[in-house]
């Protein structure tokens, strides 16, 4: 298993690094918004938030890997979180997103997801990445779509979110690297 505390990814604006205690505040502040959060279980309460920040950062410890926090660089400010994520019968190897609601449509969700992508398959050796996305969240869909992923047709995340409508959006390691191209 990895050294957690090692791993870091820097992009053109972003640091990605496993999440810790100093990013919780704002995190918590996200997960209010119920635009913010309405595709991704929905609006919480601090205590409920404390308990989902838990649960991915102890994916790091569990599983080797999780949603990175998102640190804007010049500022240092957590904007969101992204990563590779499997919880228990997930039903596939996701890469997913979600960025706080004053940094939304600056691209910030695009370069944490390629960088995402590439550390899914180069680091993690995966052969394949989804997205389990609402057929209604116009900005997922068009994110997965810009780093080259298809809609592969509906699919049911576990219990609790098994009424929740999504459709599995992904691509192959082999597809993912002629992808990536364009973003070199």
């Amino acid at each position: 298993m990895p050294d957690i505390a090692q791993i870091e990814i820097e992009t053109e604006r972003l640091i990605l690094r496993p999440p810790s205690g100093e990013d919780f505040n704002a995190f918590a502040l996200m997960s209010t918004d119920a635009d913010t959060m309405r595709h991704i279980g929905g609006a919480s309460s601090r205590s409920e938030a404390w308990r989902l920040w838990c649960t991915l950062a102890g994916s790091w410890v569990i599983n080797g890997f999780g949603m990175f926090s998102m640190i804007e660089k010049s500022t240092g400010t957590w904007i969101g979180r992204t990563g590779p994520w499997q919880p228990a019968d997930w039903p596939g190897t996701e890469v997913g997103w979600a960025v706080a609601p004053e940094y939304a449509g600056k691209g910030f969700a695009l370069e944490a997801a390629v960088a995402s992508m590439d550390y899914a398959f180069d680091v993690l050796g995966w052969d394949d990445v989804m997205h389990c996305i609402n057929p209604d969240n116009a900005p997922s869909i068009a994110l997965a779509k810009r780093i080259g992923s298809t809609n592969r047709g509906k699919t049911q995340m576990p219990e609790p979110f098994q009424n929740h409508p999504v459709d599995d959006w992904g691509q192959s390691r082999e597809q993912w690297l002629e992808n990536r191209k364009q973003f070199q």
